[in-house]
């Protein structure tokens, strides 16, 4: 199963976000250059987060992102669920299939994707960090050029 970019993107502000000390905040812009990734994708993908209740958008001079909820009550599989737009494994109408009224394929492939999701929904947040001294180092080592670039 292939996730889009677009939940990708959110999975990996999410870790990033868990890794910082609790209640700390960054920014859309730092996490679209520490990834670098587009800022305006980036925004809307924290935008729907902060509407899913998983990430805290502070306004204001000193604002920033941050997590809403402790990692380890944020499910994996539900950010998929709730961040990706096609979870039936395929688009039969794009272009359009004339198999569609007899096809078994499209019932495999919906079952694979809730096997998927079902795994997914075995792992916390807190489960993907759980080598955040790894995860930390890499961040220090990119942090530097960010920092450079952001300001």
């Amino acid at each position: 199963m292939k996730l889009t970019t677009y939940t990708d993107f959110g999975l990996r502000t999410l870790m990033y976000l868990a890794t910082l000390p609790e209640g700390e905040l960054s920014s859309v812009g730092h996490v679209s250059k520490l990834y670098d990734v587009s800022r305006n994708h980036l925004v809307k993908v924290v935008n729907q987060l902060a509407r899913e209740g998983y990430i805290k958008a502070v306004r204001g001079k000193n604002g920033g992102i941050r997590l809403a909820k402790p990692a380890s009550d944020i499910n994996v599989g539900q950010v998929i669920r709730s961040l990706e737009n096609n979870l039936n494994g395929i688009d039969c109408g794009s272009p359009a299939c004339y198999l569609v009224r007899i096809c078994l394929l499209k019932d495999a492939l919906k079952e694979a994707m809730e096997a998927f999701l079902a795994v997914m929904e075995s792992y916390t947040l807190a489960d993907l960090i759980s080598n955040r001294d790894e995860l930390m180092s890499v961040f220090s080592e990119l942090e530097p050029a960010v920092n450079i670039e952001v300001k």
